[in-house]
């Protein structure tokens, strides 16, 4: 049941994830990456402040410190910063077939933190699962060039520690208080980052660059964690990640629909490779 409950806990925060790519490609059209990257983690963090409040929880204990760090680098800062900087040079699609590199980039970082060890057949249809995504960027996943695929690669690296680091620690400090904790613990610097950011103008901005920012803040930076970390420690870090093959579809359908992106037959015939790779990666999790 446990099981169950974290596969469908890690959906719901693979389809919210979806968004972000395809948002913050909008954001980027009036906020700088860093304004962002930074402003995205404030809000973020006034948020989940007050639950942290509100529920009364237990401050993290000294040996949490390091772990935080570890997740505030690699979801707060690394993935939001990075993909910000790729979308300048990139387009959404091309960055979001990218995520497909996330299931193998977590596992990976689950075996080596959470000491997770999946059997020989998981790694098997895991490789097939993210070979079949990176066949489908090169097919036409968008246009792009080599710095914003490199940002993308060193986003999906710092993102799947990140990941790994907080499924690890979210078995016993819960989903949501661990992005939370992780979020206030980075609060001084992205603070001074977003006050030293601010747009020379405001009027400028467009209203769906705001929206891109709203997204991204609430959803992507927090609602997203709460199920995310949640699927990831009951269903397990390498099981669960798997369903990341699924979010860089997700992200082109919303691409597709928000900012007119064709979308190609391949995605429909890949979609389905992913599928069965899913299935039975979580079959030998």
């Amino acid at each position: 049941m446990r099981t169950a409950d974290g596969w469908g806990s890690g959906m719901l925060g693979v389809v919210i994830f979806s968004g972000s790519l395809p948002a913050t490609r909008v954001a980027v059209e009036g906020f700088s990456p860093l304004f962002l990257t930074s402003a995205r983690a404030v809000i973020a963090t006034a948020l989940g402040a007050l639950l942290l409040l509100l529920l009364r929880q237990t401050w993290p204990r000294r040996q949490d410190i390091v772990p935080l760090a570890v997740v505030a680098l690699g979801v707060v800062v690394g993935f939001p910063l990075l993909t910000a900087l790729a979308l300048q040079h990139i387009t959404a699609a091309h960055s979001i077939v990218f995520v497909g590199l996330l299931p193998l980039a977590t596992a990976i970082f689950g075996v080596l933190r959470g000491g997770e060890r999946p059997k020989p057949a998981f790694w098997l249809f895991s490789g097939i699962g993210s070979a079949t995504v990176v066949g489908f960027a090169l097919s036409g996943g968008g246009s792009g060039s080599l710095e914003g695929d490199l940002l993308m690669v060193a986003a999906i690296l710092l993102c799947g520690l990140g990941y790994a680091e907080g499924a690890t620690l979210s078995r016993r400090l819960g989903g949501w208080q661990v992005i939370s904790w992780a979020l206030a613990l980075s609060l001084p610097v992205m603070l001074a980052i977003m006050l030293a950011t601010l747009p020379a103008t405001w009027e400028a901005i467009s209203v769906p660059a705001w929206l891109g920012l709203a997204y991204v803040s609430v959803f992507s930076m927090l609602i997203g964690f709460v199920f995310w970390y949640r699927g990831l420690a009951l269903g397990g870090i390498a099981g669960v990640g798997q369903l990341q093959l699924l979010q860089p579809f997700f992200g082109l359908l919303l691409a597709g629909l928000l900012l007119h992106e064709p979308i190609a037959w391949t995605m429909i015939a890949a979609t389905a490779v992913v599928v069965v790779c899913v299935a039975f990666a979580r079959r030998y999790a």
